[in-house]
């Protein structure tokens, strides 16, 4: 492939419609194939007999890789043609699921998860580039949450069928039917995959900001710590909820798969109800800013309060507590992408995602190393559960403080002036 065939090409001047079923799908898969260890954790570790060290290294090593490989990326899919570089990412994170059923060791059990976090690291930059490149501003909340349904699905749909086919048939055989039956996705990909300069962007100066340029916006660094914030839970879930619901609260492996499913499901459905409103409260008249910050409030607390409640709860109250805080979680993903699409515009969401998700995403590797220390330390989860409550609440006030008010960036070949800033100087 040359690179001038990956360089975006002119024959369509917008993507269709149904390509955003494609990347909904495509995330779906990313959040089997990357929380799939965590269903099969309990197995693994007696089958390989590892201790809560070595299980928290391996579910955090997928993060080592897929933060950093943000950066790469996000330059990548800012100077290529974006649906190239997803269809490369998304062959060799199935292609590395499906080895994974096929290792024995823990060594190469480790290498094979570092590549799938190098594979996947592709996506959320391309979802970034190609909605600001290919969907109007007053459609990107809904877009987003469309996307973020196939996130929260994609946990749902391997702790709930992931964790009863893994009992049934063992886990091995999941992996590797998974990784071989992901790579169909790309027939439809290569038929229907965006093509075009895509619309024409509202203040457009035809400037591409680089890296410094972006990291000198105090929004840039808000967005960053924001998205630690608000991803530490969620990859907390991910790695550890089937674990803490098969060991501390003894649920059967088909009782924690569907209890971890409507936990997902919960987030799914709440992630695509925000995304619709919030269009709605825009088009009425709201801010962004009103809009997206009182989501991103809301599903923070949310979060934090239906933690420690989860923890602190019965056995049966506390599965309402998780659906309560799946749901909190759902609110806050609605925004997050929408405000930094908003704020970069299309000439830097790219890179600047791919820097956002390399720093945010360093949350899945600590919240994984963090928990697997504090439960063979102090033998429970009631800490784990604290730290990740602590961490969602200090997330209120880093959008509300770094990053509000949701306006774009003035990109300029001296400097790159904040928007926000530039009115507060002026009032």
């Amino acid at each position: 492939m040359t690179t001038d065939s990956l360089r975006d090409d002119k024959k369509s001047p917008t993507a269709p419609r149904y390509v955003l079923v494609l990347l909904a799908f495509s995330v779906f898969i990313n959040y089997v194939d990357r929380g799939n260890l965590s269903i099969a954790a309990p197995m693994l570790k007696d089958e390989l007999g590892l201790t809560g060290s070595q299980l928290g290294i391996l579910l955090s090593a997928f993060f080592w890789t897929y933060g950093f490989s943000q950066i790469v990326s996000g330059w990548l899919v800012d100077r290529f043609n974006v649906a190239w570089v997803m269809a490369i990412g998304f062959f060799f994170w199935s292609a590395a699921t499906g080895v994974t059923g096929l290792l024995h060791g823990f060594a190469s059990l480790l290498v094979v998860r570092l590549i799938l976090g190098v594979g996947e690291s592709v996506a959320y930059p391309a979802y970034s580039r190609m909605l600001a490149k290919y969907f109007p501003a007053s459609q990107r909340a809904s877009a987003n949450s469309v996307i973020a349904s196939g996130l929260a699905c994609g946990p749902a749909f391997g702790m709930l069928l992931g964790g009863i086919l893994m009992a049934r048939f063992g886990w091995r055989s999941f992996f590797v039917v998974l990784g071989l039956v992901s790579l169909l996705w790309l027939l439809p990909w290569f038929r229907w995959m965006p093509r075009g300069p895509g619309l024409i962007p509202e203040k457009h100066t035809g400037i591409s900001p680089t890296a410094l340029d972006i990291l000198k916006q105090r929004s840039a660094w808000g967005s960053f710590l924001g998205l630690f914030c608000n991803a530490y839970s969620l990859y907390f879930l991910v790695a550890w909820l089937p674990f803490y619901l098969v060991r501390e609260r003894h649920f059967s492996m088909d009782s924690m798969a569907k209890i971890g499913g409507a936990v997902f499901l919960t987030q799914a459905v709440c992630s695509i109800a925000c995304g619709r409103i919030g269009d709605r409260w825009i088009a009425s008249g709201a801010s962004r800013t009103r809009v997206y910050m009182t989501f991103m409030t809301a599903g923070l607390l949310g979060s934090a309060g239906f933690l420690m409640a989860s923890v602190l709860a019965g056995p049966t109250l506390s599965i309402g507590m998780l659906l309560l805080a799946g749901a909190s979680c759902g609110l806050t993903m609605a925004s997050i992408w929408p405000i930094t699409q908003t704020v970069a515009g299309p000439q830097a969401s790219g890179r600047w995602t791919g820097m956002q998700c390399a720093f945010g995403n360093t949350s899945g590797a600590i919240a994984s190393v963090v928990t697997g220390f504090l439960l063979e330390r102090t033998g429970h989860f009631f800490w784990a559960f604290v730290v990740a409550a602590a961490i969602s609440f200090l997330g209120v006030f880093i959008w509300n403080f770094l990053v509000s008010p949701v306006e774009p960036v003035i990109w300029t070949r001296q400097t790159s002036v904040d928007l926000g800033k530039a009115r507060v100087e002026l009032a």
